[in-house]
Order: C-alpha cells, then sequence, then structure tokens
C-alpha cells in the first residue's frame, strides 16, 4: 500500500467531538517526546502534516488526519506528561482513556518505544491499562537512527523480555527511524492487512 494523500481533519477535546467511526483507525501514543509526529509523517511521506516540536507537550487535543480517503491516523498527546499542571494531566488521562475505550473503529494503538532507552516502567505501565481495557496494540521502536543498530536491537529485544514476563501474546514490533523511513513499508503493510478485517460499528 502506499498513500497517496494525507490531510489533517480535526483536533478534538474530548472523544465525542471526534468524527465519525465510520472506517479504521489506528492511533498512536507514547512518552512525551518519543516521535509521534515525526512518525507519522515519516508514513505518510509528508513532512509537515502533523506538527513536530522539540518541546514535550506539544500535542494536547486528538488529532485526526485522513489517509488516502479510506482511514484514520490519530495523534495523541503522550502519557508521563510533559511539566503541566496536576488538573491538566488529569483532564488529559481523561480525555486519552475515554477515547481509547469508546472509540468503536480503533484497530489497534502504536504504542511508541524510544529505542535508545532500556525498559521503561511507564511504557509497561501503559500497556497493562490497554490489557486491562482490551484494547490492541503493536509496538512501534522509534530513533533508530540515534544509536547504533546494535544497541537499538538490544533495547528492543529487552523491552520483549520484559513483556514476556506479563504477557501471552506479544504483538507485532516494528523498528523505525522518520530519518531513514526504517520500518515503513512494513507498518503500511501490516495497516493494509488490517483494513481488511475492518467492519462497521454497529448504531446503538
Amino acid at each position: 500500500m502506499e498513500i497517496t494523500k494525507a490531510e489533517y481533519l480535526i483536533s478534538s477535546p474530548n472523544v465525542e467531538l471526534c468524527p465519525k467511526p465510520d472506517r479504521p483507525e489506528y492511533a498512536f501514543i507514547g512518552r512525551s517526546n518519543v516521535g509521534k509526529s515525526s512518525l507519522i509523517n515519516m508514513i505518510t511521506g509528508q513532512s509537515k502534516l502533523a506538527k513536530t516540536s522539540n518541546s514535550p507537550g506539544k500535542t494536547q487535543m486528538i488529532n485526526h488526519f485522513m489517509i488516502n480517503k479510506a482511514f484514520y491516523f490519530v495523534d495523541l498527546p503522550g502519557y508521563g506528561f510533559a511539566k503541566v499542571s496536576q488538573s491538566q494531566r488529569a483532564k488529559w488521562e481523561k480525555m486519552i482513556s475515554n477515547y481509547l475505550q469508546q472509540r468503536d473503529n480503533l484497530m489497534t494503538v502504536f504504542v511508541l518505544i524510544d529505542s535508545r532507552h532500556e525498559p521503561q516502567n511507564l511504557d509497561l505501565e501503559f500497556l497493562r491499562k490497554l490489557g486491562a481495557w482490551g484494547i490492541p496494540f503493536n509496538i512501534i521502536f522509534t530513533k533508530a537512527d540515534k544509536v547504533t543498530q546494535r544497541e537499538a536491537s538490544k533495547n528492543a529485544k529487552w523491552f520483549i523480555e520484559a513483556m514476556k514476563k506479563e504477557w501471552e501474546y506479544i504483538p507485532r514490533a516494528f523498528m523505525t527511524s522518520a530519518i531513514k523511513f526504517l520500518g515503513r513499508k512494513d507498518i503500511l503493510s501490516f495497516i493494509e492487512e488490517t483494513n481488511e478485517t475492518f467492519t462497521m460499528p454497529e448504531k446503538e
């Protein structure tokens, strides 16, 4: 699959204001400054589609992008938030949890993990939440160009090993670099396969 058209659609402060759940949807989330926006831009081939920033906390709402007029990408605020007030943090947490649990057309959550680091409890704890909520997810290791291939592979292996202590099933994982376009083809192939399993959510 190739992406021929990608456009920003809307930023929503809560799940109720998101677009109709009438097509497959893929959400991207990770620790603040893990490279979500850069990854979305790399996958879509548009360098300025999602707004990037060196300052954590740039993404503050549920940002929808229409891809090929066939499915949605969603850029979510990072967890382990930037330096914000407790009230703002609680507001973001509620917004994210409501979105993840109520969005019927969500096919998978791509959880982004920084390949430069050893396993972080914050990431593993977020995966536990997804498991408790019964939400499908996949792992995307980011910033592989920032370290040696050996180090990135070692950290990814350690993370998967940490997951195996708690999870019977380990989802698919992708190694990526937004700079080198590493992982783009594999992610697009996975999305293409997953799109074929989409069924329209039943109306309540």
